[in-house]
C-alpha cells in the first residue's frame, strides 16, 4: 500500500482508539461502580480527569515530537495509553481508576497532535485532503460508537473488555508504526518553555474541566466558577508571557496566519455547536423518548456511517468548489442538519431519523476535514509541530464549551417551565441554539481568499490570479 495511504491509517486506526475509549465507559460507568465498590456520580471523575490529563498535556507535544523524532514519540504515546488501559481493566478501587485514566490521558494528549504532525510533514499538499479524511473520521464515529460498543461489552461480557481490547490493537500500532512512520524531527533543537507549558496546561486543564461539567451538577457551582476563571486567569498569564519569549509553548504567532485563523477560530466556533450532539441526542433519545442505550446508539450510529461515507468524495468536491465555498455553504447546510434534530419527536420513524443523520454526518464530515486541513496551507514546515498543538487545544476547549452550551440551553429551558424531570420538550430549544451558533462560523470563513488552500485542492489558480502574474510578469 502506498505511504500516503497507509501512515494515514495508522494514525486513524490509533486516533479511532483513543477518541472511542474517552465516551466508550458512558454507558458502563454503573457496572464499574459496582464492582470496585464506589458510586456512578464519584467514578465521574474518571471522566473528567481523563479529561484534565488530555488538555494538560497537549501543549509538550509538538516540542517532545521536534526533539525526540515523531515516530518514537507516537510509538511512546500508544504504549502508554496501553498501559494506561491495562491499569483501567485491574483497578480494584477509585483512586486506582482514576490515576489509570489520567496515564491514558497522558498518551492520548501526544498521540492526537503527533499523528496528525506525522501526516502534514510526510504527505505532500495535494495529497493532503485525502489523508486528512482519514484521520478526521475516528473524531467523528469514535464518539457517537463509543456508548452504544460500551453498553454492549458490558452487557454480554465484562467492563474489563472495555480496556483489555485497546492491547492488541495498541501493540499493532507500534508494530505499524515502527515498520511505516517515518522518524521525521525538527533539524534544529529549540529550548523547551517549561513555564509555558506549565500555564497554558491549566489554564487549558481548568478551561476544558469547567466546561464539561458546567451544567451537569456533577460539582457545586461556586467550584465550576472557580475552574472556569482560575483557568481563564493562567490562560491570561500565559498570554502575558508568550509575548516576552522566543519560543512559546503554544506559538501565537500562528493566528496571523489567514488560513490558519479561519481553522482555528472558525473551527472554534463550528466545533462549539456539533461538540454537543454526541451529548443532546442519546440524552432525548434515552430520557426524552424512552429508547434503551443500545436502540439509541443503532440510530446514532448512521451519523458514523456518513462521515465514513465522507471521505471517499471530500477531494473531489474540495477540487471542484475550493475550500472557501465550501466551508461557507457547508457549515450552513451542517448546521441546518443539526437543527433538525430539534424537530424530531417519539412519533418519528426511526428510518426517517437514521436517514438525516446520515446525511448530517457527511456534511459534518466534510467540514471537519476541511476546517483540519487548511490549517496547514500557510504553516512553514519547521512550525508544523506547534500549529498541531494549537489546533488540538482549540478543539479539545470547543468540544468542552458545547457540552456546557448544550447542558446549560437544557437546564434553562426545565428551570423556565418550573422545573421537573427531563422531558422531550427540553431538548428542541438545545438543538436549534447549537445549530445557531456552529452557523455563525460562516463569516469567518467568508474572510477567506478564494483561492486559499488551492494547492491542496489541487486546484488550477484562478482567471484573475493568472491574469495578475501575467501583469507581473
Amino acid at each position: 500500500m502506498r505511504s500516503d495511504r497507509i501512515v494515514p491509517l495508522i494514525i486513524a486506526v490509533a486516533l479511532f482508539m483513543e477518541n472511542m475509549d474517552s465516551t466508550v465507559i458512558a454507558t458502563s460507568l454503573p457496572a464499574i461502580a459496582a464492582d470496585i465498590g464506589t458510586n456512578p456520580l464519584a467514578l465521574k471523575l474518571a471522566v473528567t480527569s481523563y479529561l484534565l490529563s488530555l488538555a494538560i498535556f497537549i501543549p509538550a507535544s509538538g516540542w517532545t515530537a521536534d526533539r525526540f523524532g515523531a515516530r518514537t514519540v507516537f510509538r511512546a504515546a500508544i504504549a502508554v495509553f496501553v498501559l494506561g488501559s491495562i491499569g483501567c481493566a485491574l483497578s480494584g478501587s477509585l483512586t486506582d481508576f482514576v490515576i489509570a485514566r489520567i496515564v491514558q490521558g497522558m498518551g492520548g494528549a501526544m498521540m492526537t497532535p503527533v499523528g496528525r504532525m506525522v501526516v502534514v510533514r510526510t504527505i505532500s499538499k495535494r495529497d493532503l485532503v485525502s489523508a486528512m479524511a482519514w484521520v478526521t473520521t475516528p473524531a467523528l464515529i469514535g464518539p457517537v460508537l463509543g456508548p452504544p460498543i460500551g453498553g454492549f461489552i458490558t452487557t454480554y461480557a465484562t467492563w474489563h473488555w472495555i480496556f483489555i481490547i485497546n492491547v492488541p490493537i495498541g501493540l499493532l500500532g507500534i508494530l505499524l508504526a515502527t515498520r511505516y512512520i517515518p522518524d521525521v524531527r525538527a533539524e534544529k533543537h529549540e529550548r523547551f518553555d517549561v513555564v509555558g507549558m506549565i500555564l497554558a496546561g491549566l489554564g487549558i486543564g481548568g478551561m476544558a474541566f469547567g466546561l464539561s461539567v458546567l451544567g451537569l451538577n456533577f460539582l457545586p457551582w461556586y467550584v465550576v466558577v472557580a475552574l472556569v476563571f482560575g483557568g481563564g486567569c493562567f490562560l491570561t498569564a500565559y498570554l502575558a508571557h508568550a509575548r516576552r519569549i522566543d519560543n512559546p509553548a503554544l506559538d501565537l504567532s500562528l493566528f496571523r496566519l489567514p488560513t490558519f485563523f479561519a481553522s482555528v477560530v472558525g473551527g472554534f466556533i463550528f466545533r462549539l455547536g456539533l461538540g454537543a450532539l454526541p451529548f443532546l441526542l442519546p440524552l432525548m433519545l434515552q430520557i426524552g423518548f424512552g429508547m434503551t442505550p443500545f436502540q439509541s446508539g443503532m440510530i446514532t450510529f448512521a451519523t458514523a456511517l456518513g462521515a465514513m461515507g465522507m471521505k471517499w468524495a471530500v477531494a473531489f468536491i474540495l477540487r471542484r468548489f475550493g475550500f472557501k465555498n465550501i466551508l461557507v455553504v457547508n457549515s450552513l447546510i451542517s448546521s441546518a442538519f443539526l437543527a433538525v434534530c430539534a424537530g424530531f419527536t417519539a412519533a418519528t420513524p426511526v428510518a426517517l431519523m437514521m436517514l438525516l443523520l446520515f446525511v448530517g454526518g457527511f456534511f459534518r464530515s466534510l467540514q471537519f476535514t476541511s476546517i483540519n486541513t487548511i490549517a496547514y496551507a500557510e504553516v512553514e514546515p519547521e512550525r508544523v509541530g506547534r500549529a498541531t498543538a494549537l489546533v488540538s487545544v482549540a478543539q479539545q476547549l470547543a468540544v468542552s464549551s458545547g457540552v456546557a452550551v448544550g447542558a446549560m440551553v437544557v437546564e434553562l429551558t426545565v428551570y423556565m417551565r418550573g422545573g421537573g424531570p427531563l422531558q422531550a420538550a427540553d431538548f428542541p430549544p438545545a438543538f436549534l441554539a447549537i445549530a445557531g451558533i456552529s452557523a455563525l462560523s460562516a463569516l469567518i470563513f467568508a474572510r477567506l481568499s478564494p483561492d486559499a488552500g488551492a494547492e491542496m485542492a489541487d486546484r488550477l489558480p484562478t482567471p484573475v490570479e493568472t491574469a495578475d502574474q501575467r501583469a507581473g510578469g
